[in-house]
């Protein structure tokens, strides 16, 4: 108890002393203001507000519960959670942060997800979006395209080792509750009400076009009151995530006239020395430590080499800043998933993926360079649609590796059955 009020004390005297820094620097505290709208207007909002609304309705039709009958025998052996993180894992890649935590939120509070699978799941989705990775750093920023597909690889894999890894995660927790109710499975049971143990491979497609039907009966609301709640969600949520952008950008423009990001650059810098960085990149990583899109802009422009710079956005783009941070806690409010375990998913993608991207700097930059503009579409290509089009490949791989897994585990069993 000493240690809440202790910590609530703190928080209000940090709030004091922003409030006292924006009363002394107004026009510094506009300007920064100003900025963090025109971050939200011109690339969040036209970027995340589709994949919102879309996501909802899916929700409504029970296209979540449909992949999700279809992509357990892929997810659960491989990160432990539900076939519905299939689609959350297809959606979080293509629409990034917060997109991820936004759908596990909306699955823990339809009971189709304990807490950690939640925290598994989240682990593993809170990832930047392809049209930001590409267009806005590698070609906005860098001004290298063949930078795209090096900064992809170690981004996105890094977050799948992650999810493996999560997999670990809270298994005591699950064994204890599994020993405390023996009697019920472990395992979600379908739509239908039927043990997933008992569903046979063979009407796997069958039980899913029931899921969706069942949970589309539940819900019973008409497209039109599907529409409208998914607009006002959705409306709701990217005005949170504008409003979290412009008071982070607010809060670094004070910091730094307080001289606190001063202080921060010294710290920060001595420990990239120790690391092996160069100390250039001290601006990147502390203004990325707050917001995403600072530390981004920042890296491409830093006085480093291009293989420390990229690491640096590479570290900058797993991690997300305190910013998505803040967005992600907001989304969880009353869905009792842990923020400890987010938090060390972050760290722990942000070195791999940075140490991913100089693994492959010689084998995809160096040693193969004509390999790179391929593989990296022009910036024309980077729109909302290309999102779409990219989830569906995404989803489509993903099912057909599902009923691969699906189809080795049939033949599996009836090997050994013999």
């Amino acid at each position: 108890m000493t240690l809440k009020k202790l910590s609530r004390l703190l928080w209000a005297l940090g709030l004091a002393g922003c409030m006292l820094l924006v009363l002394l620097y107004p026009e510094a505290s506009l300007g920064a203001a100003l900025r963090g709208m025109a971050i939200w207007w011109d690339v969040l909002f036209p970027s995340l507000f589709p994949f919102f609304v879309i996501s909802e309705l899916m929700l409504g039709f029970g296209v979540v519960h449909l992949f999700g009958a279809l992509f357990d025998p892929l997810m659960r052996p491989l990160f432990r959670i539900p076939g519905s993180g299939g689609f959350v894992l297809a959606m979080g890649y293509v629409s990034g942060y917060p997109v991820g935590a936004r759908l596990t939120a909306k699955l823990r509070e339809q009971s189709l997800l304990t807490r950690v699978e939640g925290e598994r799941l989240v682990a593993c989705t809170t990832s930047s979006d392809p049209i930001f990775l590409l267009g806005a750093v590698s070609v906005g920023f860098f001004h290298n395209p063949a930078l795209g597909p090096c900064l992809a690889l170690a981004h996105y894999g890094s977050g799948l080792l992650v999810g493996l890894l999560m997999s670990f995660h809270g298994r005591r927790e699950e064994r204890n509750a599994a020993a405390g109710q023996k009697s019920a499975p472990l395992r979600e049971t379908s739509r239908s009400g039927k043990p997933e143990k008992e569903r046979p491979e063979a009407g796997r497609l069958r039980t899913a076009l029931a899921s969706m039907a069942e949970a589309r009966r539940r819900d019973g609301r008409t497209l039109g009151e599907l529409l409208k709640g998914a607009v006002q969600s959705s409306l709701q949520l990217i005005i949170v995530v504008g409003g979290l952008v412009v008071f982070f950008t607010v809060l670094m423009e004070l910091l730094n006239r307080a001289g606190v990001m001063a202080f921060l650059f010294s710290v920060i810098g001595r420990f990239l020395s120790v690391l092996g960085f160069p100390s250039g990149l001290t601006e990147a990583v502390t203004s990325g430590f707050f917001e995403v899109t600072l530390g981004a802009k920042a890296a491409g422009s830093a006085s480093a080499a291009l293989p420390f710079k990229a690491a640096a956005a590479a570290f900058i783009l797993s991690w997300g800043g305190l910013s998505v941070h803040a967005q992600v806690s907001s989304i969880w409010n009353g869905t009792g998933l842990r923020y400890l375990p987010f938090a060390a998913a972050r760290i722990l993608h942000a070195f791999m993926s940075a140490g991913l991207t100089l693994l492959l700097w010689r084998p995809m930059m160096e040693a193969s360079p004509a390999l790179a503009p391929p593989w990296t579409p022009g910036p024309a290509l980077y729109s909302p649609a290309a999102g779409f089009v990219l989830l569906a490949l995404l989803l489509a791989g993903t099912l057909l590796l599902s009923l691969a897994a699906a189809a080795s585990g049939r033949v599996l069993r009836i090997l050994l059955r013999r």
